[in-house]
């Protein structure tokens, strides 16, 4: 009988192991899972989600946005869209709208969310030197976007740190004052200022208070089957150790 129990000791704590280091590859990418709720600026009227897990320097980013103006000149609104960072870390409210003509521009709103660190560009380049290229950035009222990009030393370390912010440019005119659509852009003067202004803000979050986008949903769920999973053969083992159990008593019992 003994000798039975050793047998089916290491068995019993493979079984109980399995499940807890099936859960770890899922815990070591959550830690470097983040996200931001993109919410509207500036008499905009969109909504977005955005993901983004980092390997290194390489951010895989899956980004979700509609709502936004969409057109622009005749053809299909340009919004240039960013990563910024070197702030506070926080999207800014109207109280930072210094001149009065009812719209928080890209300098105004600087204070709270710094410079570009990345430009999240369609193709090409995504350098902040990308920043207010219209041929590169998603253009319409609406974005699925997904790619994967390499970003600075400071970038990443303001996601971690928790001070970058994602920026999505341009607003619809007609919905601005008078004084507002007369104005040029801070950053294009040949542009108008409704062009290059924030339309929407969200500030990036690590996981798991990042907003669960795709697979993270789900997660939680995988690991609630595997330590079911993992439950059920537990029983079997210990079914398994009650039945060899018996079965030596019933063979000594026979011998006597």
């Amino acid at each position: 009988m003994k000798r039975s129990r050793m047998m089916l000791l290491p068995a019993i704590a493979a079984v109980v192991a399995w499940p807890l280091l099936a859960v770890s590859p899922a815990t070591a990418t959550q830690e470097n899972s983040y996200g931001a709720t993109l919410s509207a600026l500036n008499h905009a009227t969109g909504s977005g989600m955005l993901s983004l897990t980092l390997n290194g320097n390489q951010a895989t980013i899956t980004e979700h946005w509609s709502g936004l103006a969409a057109s622009f000149g005749g053809a299909a609104y340009p919004h240039v869209q960013h990563i910024h960072i070197g702030a506070m870390g926080t999207c800014p409210t109207m109280a930072a709208d210094a001149n009065g003509d009812g719209v928080v521009s890209t300098t105004e709103g600087a204070a709270n969310y710094g410079g570009i660190g990345a430009t999240l560009s369609v193709s090409g380049d995504t350098s902040p030197a990308a920043g207010t290229n219209l041929k590169i950035a998603p253009a319409g009222p609406s974005l699925d976007y997904s790619r994967t990009i390499a970003l600075s030393n400071e970038t990443v370390a303001a996601i971690k740190g928790g001070t970058a912010v994602i920026v999505v440019h341009g607003l619809d005119p007609t919905t601005l004052s008078k004084k507002a659509q007369a104005e040029k852009s801070d950053l294009v003067p040949t542009l108008p200022l409704a062009a290059t202004s924030p339309a929407l803000c969200g500030a990036v979050s690590a996981w798991p208070s990042a907003p669960q986008t795709g697979t993270g949903s789900t997660a939680g769920v995988e690991h609630q089957g595997l330590f079911g999973l993992g439950a059920s053969m537990l029983v079997v083992a210990g079914g398994t150790l009650l039945w060899s159990r018996r079965r030596t008593l019933v063979s000594t019992k026979s011998e006597r």
